[in-house]
């Protein structure tokens, strides 16, 4: 079973936050393409998968590099991320 870490998700565009559990033995990238699917299921349709956002920690305003493994980052339990 693949490490998981769970973070509060914040999604400026529909005013929502989320907690949720992404694995840290992946890429940011494939990290934000998971997401977008999650976004669009639990919205029914309202969040439209775009691939071409990127993920930032709310706290510093860091933009996580798409290539970058989310263990290689400083994302842990609790960390608050943004998807814009």
């Amino acid at each position: 079973m693949e490490n998981k870490v769970l973070v509060v998700l914040n999604l400026p565009e529909l005013d929502e936050t989320f907690d949720i559990m992404i694995p840290i033995s992946r890429k940011i990238g494939n990290i934000i393409e998971l997401i977008s699917k999650f976004l669009n299921e639990e919205t029914e349709g309202q969040y439209q998968i775009d691939v071409h956002k990127n993920l930032y920690n709310k706290e510093t305003g860091q933009r996580y590099n798409n290539n970058q493994l989310v263990i290689e980052t400083d994302i842990r339990n609790g960390t608050r991320l943004i998807l814009i």
